[in-house]
């Protein structure tokens, strides 16, 4: 998709505008690479028996309590940790191995981050820790080769590319059923603090297979203003589609060097209530299967922002083939409005506050269409990666990985999460007049998310005085949003779709882009469709409309 981030480098950051969070927007996406499956879906009542009970572990109260699935906030650091688990998890003396992606350079192996929570676990995990650009080649030839470490961990979005994963997945790894399903996970109480739908989508072929990370939030983006700017000018948030498009004219001065615009698209299908946050697929009024490029609200989102960019209030380098930089942009000044996960909310936010004190980023009222009309919110997918425990090494030894898995899952405010995201006192940080960590060079070095990656973690929103209004704005702007996300049909079952619908997703996506950007007439669109539906959108509605058939829905 146009736009989209393909770097994941700062990934807690930005797990909002992943590949699986934006699989929500486009018009098919989690299918398989074998080339010849038919797709297939994990029964939901079948995987609602085998997930854990879940139970909060939340050990500080939150400052702003989060709607779920929206996250809990918390103002500031607090300034008393928890100590979460007081015995050693590992206890057999044997090193546990583990493989975990990175978007940045490698750490050392033997460093002092990897020493410190390796003796508060009383044993070693040994990391080897891989490209995240080329992670999935290195997969297929792990899994290929059925050489797996003790631990791995698999992004969602490589899963949709490894080859018959759905069976490679039985042979390889162990079925955690038995250790976590219903009250069993209780011997590892931190993971029962992993939400509910997270574990469903863990659930491959009846058996629970891994262990999650949930996604930060369910919303596979936001809309993001310069508040500072447009208050001094004086021009309010929209609240309608008519209005959105009068930002863009009174936002817009090129002369100036200044566009209204980034990158809105996928705000403005949610806006004209479009849904489909199942690959874009949904059940119309009269109950049958429809895809979101079949709706009127889709359409009438595709000749909205054909005339965004026509009228050229979207940024010249957003507009463009390769795209560009929009946070700079945003940040300097050079357009007010964008689209993008709320997991860089923060990352965009601290950063340019430094430079300039007055800078606020802020996240629009969700709104729809017209006036009365309620918006469309797509929901993401749960979870966004898996850790995987290899399979036959023995019930204790298996036992032994759980709680590793269970301790690198605990939760903010604990002395173990402390540990896993910032290292050792006064060695990988310091604390500000907050009490809150500041890192440095050394845990630059250091740090590659290596434990975060392993258990997953209760998601969560943080401030800092440098920005003590963003947990608060964040968690209320979601919590007001939860109000409309989409209720999909599919909920609690793990689909993986044909193969056939594999081949028309960039293509389909890439002529859609073109209508957009004016490279291909608006008049075009009806065709674009019914060329989607002939190469295997149709094919598709059958197979997802079984799905929920199969599953009395």
């Amino acid at each position: 998709m146009e736009g989209a981030s393909t770097n994941r480098r700062n990934f807690l950051g930005l797990v909002g505008l992943g590949a699986a969070s934006l699989a929500s927007g486009g018009v098919l996406a989690g299918c398989s690479k074998d080339p010849s499956s038919k797709g297939s879906a994990t029964n939901a009542q079948q995987a609602a028996g085998l997930v854990p009970q879940f139970k909060d572990s939340t050990l500080v109260q939150p400052d702003v309590k989060g709607i779920r699935p929206m996250a809990d906030g918390y103002v500031k650091y607090p300034t008393s940790l928890v100590d979460a688990i007081s015995e050693k998890v590992i206890t057999s003396g044997k090193p546990v191995t583990a493989t975990t992606p990175w978007w940045g350079p490698a750490p050392p192996a033997g460093n002092k981050l990897n020493e410190a929570v390796n003796a508060d676990l009383g044993g070693a995990i040994n990391f080897s820790i891989q490209d995240g650009n080329t992670y999935g080649d290195k997969l297929n030839t792990m899994l290929g080769a059925r050489d797996v470490p003790d631990l791995t961990c698999i992004p969602g979005w490589e899963v949709a590319k490894l080859a018959r994963f759905s069976e490679g997945v039985h042979a390889l790894f162990e079925d955690l059923t038995p250790y976590l399903a219903g009250d069993k996970v209780n011997a590892y109480p931190l993971l029962a603090g992993l939400e509910t739908a997270a574990w469903q989508d863990s659930v491959w072929g009846g058996k629970l297979m891994g262990v999650p990370f949930p996604t930060d939030a369910p919303y596979p983006s936001v809309l993001f203003v310069r508040k500072d700017v447009t208050q001094e000018r004086g021009v309010a948030d929209p609240t309608t589609l008519d209005e959105l498009y009068e930002f863009g004219k009174k936002m817009t001065n090129a002369d100036k060097g200044e566009w209204a615009f980034g990158d809105i698209w996928l705000e403005v299908q949610q806006i004209c209530g479009a849904g489909g946050s199942e690959n874009g697929w949904m059940k119309g009024a009269d109950g049958k299967v429809v895809h979101r490029m079949e709706l009127p609200q889709y359409k009438r989102a595709v000749e909205f922002m054909a005339r965004l960019y026509a009228e050229k209030l979207v940024h010249p380098e957003i507009a463009a083939s390769k795209g560009g930089d929009v946070t700079t942009l945003f940040k300097g000044g050079k357009l007010f409005m964008y689209g993008t996960g709320g997991g860089s909310w923060k990352e965009t936010w601290r950063p340019a506050v430094q430079i300039n004190p007055k800078f606020n980023m802020q996240a629009v009222k969700v709104f729809g269409a017209d006036k009365g009309q309620a918006p469309v919110r797509w929901r993401t997918r749960p979870a966004i990666l898996w850790t995987f425990v290899k399979k036959g090494l023995g019930q204790e030894r298996t036992q032994e990985l759980l709680r590793v898995l269970n301790y690198t899952a605990a939760p903010f405010g604990t002395k173990e999460w402390e540990l896993q995201n910032y290292g050792v006192e006064g060695t990988h940080f310091k604390r500000d007049a907050s009490g809150a960590p500041v890192t440095n060079d050394l845990w630059v070095k250091e740090f590659a998310n290596q434990f975060i990656f392993l258990g997953g973690r209760p998601p969560v929103v943080v401030g800092g005085p440098d920005i003590p209004t963003y947990a608060a704005d964040f968690v209320n702007w979601g919590n007001d949003a939860s109000k409309y996300l989409e209720t999909n049909p599919w909920d609690g079952i793990k689909v993986e779709t044909p193969t056939q619908m594999a081949a028309i997703a960039q293509p389909t996506e890439d002529k859609i882009t073109d209508i957009l950007k004016g490279r291909t007439p608006v008049s075009d669109f009806d065709k674009v469709v019914s060329e989607w539906r002939a190469a295997g959108g149709d094919a598709g509605r059958d197979f997802y409309a079984k799905v929920l058939a199969d599953n009395g829905r």
